[in-house]
């Protein structure tokens, strides 16, 4: 056990803030601690720190904070560097090499830090020449990007990072994840990127009404436990307040009938030993469950692109793509992509520099980004919604207001005074309060915390028309995006993928690594097939239309039976070359010769063809559980 605090509270200016929980790490466990904004998280930081005093419980003999012998803590600083002319390569060998000494410029541990400084300074994103400037030429973030390098590079026991993906790019948070789950000490980060948490971490503790509460697992594991454990904590609620209604009509019944007074008695007796549920605190998150249906279902081809040339001063993209009624495409990349510029285009707010844009009949589009969300009016939430649609009464109001996290007090706020996250879910729901059929959002999710982006995605989930919409957050892509738009500059034109960010990501790891074709293809040749699923089936002798899983595994196939062929004609030559009779004693002492490595090559090439046969297998698999997965339930075809 590294570290572990039992029965501790920490209060502040007097006022509790954590009070009677218990944390422990042990190992070299990776633990995520979340929790919404001012629950506790940051001060539980500085407890473990040793930078607030914990108050033990002396009523308790077990209560006890309580560390490791051996045990070294760091922590990411957020303060300016302390000497600007120290140069990036010097800072970092000074707090890598702290624990075992400057050494011999030229002994193992100068060489280690070598490897280990090249990568991870690379891995945030800095060119390796940048490594001789003076940490002073550097900016307030890439200076605290460093200060984590240093700290990465010292490893310490454990490792405290509070917020560690806060203006890092997603290549710099893809390299941070992979190197925070291979860190040979414990670690305990603070974050609100899920994603993140579901990639490093392998217990998450939540911070909520001054307790901790642990979990096993990622993000993702602890909101399913999280869930069930509420609704179990909900039914004995329940069950045990049917028991005392039960109970105290019983004992009303019977109490003044003098055969019955001691049966009444005993129901007394029962209910003040009974020890006591307390009500469950509702889950943080609203999640609806009921279908948001537009008000008209609109043309089957929401928008279509031919050679569509946007921008601002200049073109930064040619664009072509067709939009079909219900998809839901989330678009991601790197900032300055054009990303904004395109969904902008598509909305009617930025005209198109060249090519063709149109937007199919009875579509009802709504476009919102952090601009729509810069609301200034002086009207009470409430007094603002109700303004806006005076045919609903003040209780459909309160119950439409309270499915976008605004409860009570929230709705006598001024809108003006309001947070941007706040800003944006009112006007989220006044917009979906239209019930239009096609949404465009840029970046729906900035400014919230983890509760408010779970509403919004079961929002989003639950909405029947179709959605456009630009995103940084991997979690919230993974939840509500069916297919993305990808937007990298390393590549040309704009790429189609058709399938959610999770998928995208583990098809990138095996693509990286060699093992599988990538799926990604141009939005222009997504936008052809989409042409060929409409022809009449009269004109193809098509007998349906290809649902879109249906088409990804077809395009699975394809780029692997290309490959496949290719390697079975290489080892059939393989064969061929070594089937060969010499016709003569010199021919054969040629033949013996070459004979080895012939069938060296022979052996990876039918390596090769058996990858292929068993990645091909993996697919079929895969798309039969598909179709035995569709044919037992009732999936809604588009």
């Amino acid at each position: 056990m590294l570290l572990e605090i039992r029965d501790g509270s920490v209060s502040q200016g007097g006022v509790p803030i954590l009070t009677h929980f218990d944390f422990f790490v042990r190992g070299t466990e990776k633990i995520a601690v979340v929790g919404r904004n001012g629950a506790g998280k940051t001060t539980l930081l500085d407890a473990i720190l040793g930078k607030l005093p914990l108050e033990v419980n002396e009523k308790n003999p077990a209560s006890h904070y309580q560390k490791s012998r051996r045990f070294t803590m760091g922590f990411l600083s957020q303060s300016a560097v302390e000497n600007p002319e120290e140069t990036v390569e010097q800072y970092a060998l000074r707090r890598a090499l702290r624990q075992a000494g400057e050494g011999d410029l030229y002994d193992k541990a100068r060489y280690d830090f070598e490897l280990r400084f090249a990568r991870a300074f690379t891995g945030f994103g800095f060119p390796l020449t940048d490594r001789t400037k003076p940490l002073g030429a550097f900016s307030g973030g890439e200076q605290t990007k460093i200060s984590l390098i240093g700290l990465l590079l010292e490893a310490p026991d454990l490792l405290v990072l509070d917020e560690p993906t806060n203006h890092l790019d997603l290549s710099s948070v893809q390299w941070l994840e992979e190197d925070l789950r291979n860190y040979p000490g414990a670690v305990i980060a603070v974050s609100h990127d899920r994603y993140f948490i579901d990639q490093f971490a392998d217990v998450v503790c939540e911070v909520s009404g001054g307790k901790v509460a642990r979990y096993a697992g990622g993000y993702t594991a602890y909101r399913e436990e999280k869930t069930k454990l509420l609704a179990r904590q909900k039914k004995s609620y329940e069950q045990q307040q049917e028991e005392l209604e039960r109970l105290n009509r019983l004992i009303v019944q019977f109490r003044n009938k003098p055969r019955k007074a001691a049966f009444a008695r005993s129901r007394e007796t029962l209910i003040r030993r009974m020890e006591l549920l307390p009500k469950p605190e509702p889950d943080d998150a609203v999640i609806h469950t009921e279908e948001i249906v537009p008000a008209r279902p609109g043309a089957r081809w929401v928008a279509a692109c031919k050679d569509l040339v946007f921008g601002y001063d200049k073109p930064l993209a040619t664009f072509t793509f067709r939009l079909r009624r219900g998809q839901k495409i989330g678009i991601l990349g790197p900032n300055g992509t054009g990303k904004t510029a395109l969904v902008r285009t598509i909305a009617g707010l930025l005209p198109p520099l060249k090519g063709e844009l149109r937007i199919g009949e009875h579509v009802d589009l709504a476009f919102l980004d952090q601009f729509s969300a810069r609301i200034t009016s002086e009207e009470t939430v409430i007094d603002y919604f109700h303004n806006a649609f005076p045919a609903l009464t003040m209780k459909e109001v309160r119950q439409i207001l309270a499915g976008y996290l605004f409860y009570g007090d929230d709705m006598g706020k001024k809108v003006g005074s309001l947070s941007g996250g706040e800003k944006m879910r009112l006007c989220l729901a006044k917009i979906l309060q239209t019930k239009p059929n096609f949404l465009i959002l840029d970046e729906p999710t900035n400014n919230m915390d983890i509760p408010a982006k779970e509403t919004l995605e079961s929002i989003f989930r639950q909405y029947r028309g179709t959605i456009l919409f630009v995103s940084h957050d991997r979690y919230f892509l993974s939840r509500v995006a069916d297919a993305l738009l990808i937007f990298d500059p390393k590549a040309p034109g704009i790429s189609y993928y058709p399938s959610d960010y999770a998928h995208y990501a583990a098809r990138q790891e095996r693509v990286l690594s060699g093992l599988a074709p990538d799926l990604a293809r141009s939005a222009e040749n997504q936008a052809l097939i989409e042409t060929l699923r409409a022809v009449p089936k009269k004109e193809t002798g098509m007998l349906r239309q290809i649902p879109e899983e249906e088409q990804a595994f077809d395009w699975r196939f394809f780029l692997l039976e290309e490959k496949l062929h290719g390697a079975e004609e290489t080892f059939s030559r393989d064969c061929e070359v070594l089937e060969t009779v010499p016709e003569t004693e010199e021919a054969w002492a040629e033949a013996l010769q070459k004979e080895e490595p012939l069938l060296s090559q022979r052996e990876q090439d039918r390596d090769a063809w058996t990858e292929g046969l068993l990645a091909w297998y993996d697919i079929y698999l895969e798309r039969e559980a598909y179709r035995a997965a569709k044919a037992g339930h009732d999936l809604t075809q588009i």
